[in-house]
């Protein structure tokens, strides 16, 4: 490693305090004899759950209250807000889509979930197109989730390939008190946009169970940019005994999506008809000292996309339209003991099957009534991993883990990584820690369309980091601040063919990336709150949708029958583009507020964009300005 690097991993400052989060069920058995405050306790960085002050990586919480106050059916809006170095790209008033033209990607630190170095997950379970390997942002809605935590770094050691440089993590809709619960949101805005939500939650002595549906659609503020979306989801939940529970879960969503391409070139017949279906079942074991579960997950797609036409280029429509049907499937376990005091290891076993096939299906021309494959390829990975933490009197914890990876075409991956947590005087914690990220290359990158290489190898990169974060004031004030470095190889790119004429998939690419993320929340009273998140990002190498400078400043009000919520984004040298370099400076002020006029209605509105801010976040696809929507709730 070079000489800078170590000197950067020695100095750097990293903070881990949470946006939010809520207090779980049952708590760790290492902190099961005390009283945990908010934001202390989550399930990704360990798979069980943890005291997040006895983790050495950062953790954000985002939790259902503020996932609720931000009045959005996706999950995204809210994450960009809200998690320092997250940045999510956006193309129209609702709906991301997928192929040419879409939005929806997401960006942790400079990697993004598009080029599969991010990923996400719903309960542990990775979620992403089998062929291409990325996320489906149109998936992610807020009717699935009761928190929303987010491992900035890498998760590789617990999650494999795709976790590379961090994890989105949905924690599901649960049922915590013993009752029936129903709820409607409904609204209507700008561009003829509706949003609906439809959710029933019971909770009856040992048994749960979630349904929730929602039907959402808009003109869009552009020509040939509609979009519509059909969403369900549910659960179910039985306590066997004290000790043993299972729960089983579902969830389609459907879209139909138009895009009309930058306003430079007008498109035409571009539409895409996608499903995304997931499906999962576990039994898990709670017994104080010892906690596990074993899982099967199922996830599948269908896709269907015509590209459209260019008439200004002089095009006509496509003979052909493209389809692909994609799976991934894959069984879970974990076990985490305590052998002795202080101690807690986990050991776990991950099986995956993922892949699919992918058609070009002619409907005119001299080819129609014909198809055209492209590709029909399945993948297995396969890994074991530890993870051990030690806590050492009150004042230090140790964090170690390791994974041993193999990919049934690109071989065995061994992935460490290791921290320290120091809890110090004055509630001051303090932290550092060194983790290891990997991708095995996609099927799209070794066998779709030219530039296509079987023989890719992996990806790999390590984080660096130290974290500092305080609580004052009995925890009304809390701040944090993190300072990061990625060293990152053998990213593959498509370059110039050394063997030939056309070009070809490489392991050519680096990742420097630097950078520091900032937090800060004060409880002036049950009243009022403020809040504010800060990152800064040095790329050496700049991508796009990863702005250098992203702040959010915002405010809560809530009294009576009143709550009202706003906040300030600030984004700077967002590229949009990299070859011409085109940057995009912009500050979006969003307004939300709610009324309760019975114990069983509220009313609610929310503005956003109220400056009415020209920019682009996708190239070519100018945001719209002002829009407003309002609606009511129900509640019985």
């Amino acid at each position: 490693m070079k000489k800078q690097h170590l000197l950067f991993a020695t100095f750097i400052l990293a903070g881990s305090l949470t946006v939010s989060g809520q207090t779980p069920d049952t708590a760790d058995s290492l902190s099961a004899q005390r009283t945990l405050t908010i934001d202390e306790v989550v399930v990704t960085g360990t798979r069980h759950q943890t005291d997040i002050r006895h983790l050495s990586q950062t953790v954000s919480v985002v939790n259902r209250k503020r996932i609720e106050q931000s009045m959005q059916p996706s999950l995204l809006p809210v994450l960009t807000e809200q998690v320092p170095g997250l940045f999510t790209t956006s193309r129209g008033v609702m709906g991301y889509g997928v192929s040419n033209g879409a939005a929806g990607g997401i960006s942790l630190r400079g990697l993004s979930g598009g080029n599969a170095r991010l990923m996400v997950l719903i309960d542990g379970h990775p979620q992403y197109a089998g062929i291409f390997g990325h996320p489906i942002a149109d998936a992610y809605q807020t009717l699935l989730a009761d928190r929303v935590e987010v491992l900035r770094g890498p998760a590789s050691v617990l999650y494999g390939s795709n976790a590379m440089g961090g994890v989105v993590n949905i924690v599901t809709r649960k049922m915590h008190e013993d009752g029936i619960r129903t709820h409607l949101h409904t609204g209507y805005g700008s561009y003829n946009t509706l949003e609906t939500e439809l959710t029933n939650r019971i909770r009856k002595g040992r048994f749960s169970s979630v349904i929730s549906g929602s039907y959402n659609r808009t003109d869009g503020h552009r020509a040939d940019m509609g979009f519509e979306q059909y969403g369900g989801y549910g659960r179910i939940g039985y306590e066997v005994t004290d000790h043993w529970n299972l729960r089983a879960d579902v969830n389609v969503t459907h879209f139909n999506a138009s895009y009309p391409g930058p306003v430079s070139a007008p498109l035409l017949d571009g539409d895409q008809h996608i499903t995304r279906g997931m499906t999962s079942f576990a039994v898990e074991n709670e017994y104080g000292k010892t906690s596990g579960a074993l899982s099967f997950f199922y996830n599948w797609g269908d896709h269907w996309i015509n590209d459209g036409y260019t008439p200004s280029a002089g095009e006509g429509p496509q003979d052909d339209r493209f389809n692909s049907y994609d799976d991934m499937m894959g069984i879970s376990w974990y076990q985490s003991a305590r052998f002795f005091k202080d101690n807690r290891i986990t050991v776990g076993f991950d099986w995956f099957r993922y892949g699919g096939e992918a058609w070009s299906e002619y409907v005119s021309g001299e080819d129609a009534g014909t198809r055209s494959d492209l590709v029909d390829k399945h993948e297995n990975e396969v890994a074991g991993y530890v993870d051990f933490r030690q806590d050492v009197g009150k004042w230090l914890t140790f964090n170690a883990g390791l994974r041993v990876d193999h990919h049934s075409r690109v071989g065995t991956e061994w992935v460490p990584q290791a921290g320290l947590a120091f809890h110090l005087p004055h509630t001051i914690e303090l932290k550092a820690s060194a983790s290891k990220g990997f991708r095995y290359p996609i099927l799209r990158e070794m066998y779709m369309f030219p530039p296509q290489n079987p023989d890719l190898k992996p990806e790999s990169m390590w984080n660096y980091e130290i974290a500092f974060s305080q609580r004052l004031l009995g925890g009304s004030l809390s701040y944090g601040i993190n300072l990061f470095y990625i060293d990152g190889k053998n990213l593959i790119m498509t370059l110039p063919n050394p063997s030939g004429s056309g070009m070809l998939n490489q392991n050519s690419g680096e990742i420097d990336n630097a950078g520091v993320e900032a937090q800060v929340a004060y409880r002036f009273n049950k009243s009022w709150s403020v809040d504010a998140n800060y990152s800064y990002l040095h790329m050496e190498n700049p991508v796009i949708a990863a702005p250098e400078h992203k702040l959010y400043a915002g405010a809560n009000f809530t009294q009576g029958r009143w709550s009202v919520s706003t906040g300030i984004q600030y984004i700077a040298g967002l590229y949009t583009s990299t070859d011409p370099a085109t940057t995009e400076d912009f500050v979006l002020w969003n307004l939300r507020g709610q009324f309760r006029a019975t114990p069983w209605l509220d009313i609610w509105a929310r503005g956003e964009n109220l400056l009415a801010q020209r920019y682009e976040i996708n190239a070519g696809y100018p945001m719209p300005r002002a829009t407003v929507m309002a609606g009511i709730n129900l509640n019985f």
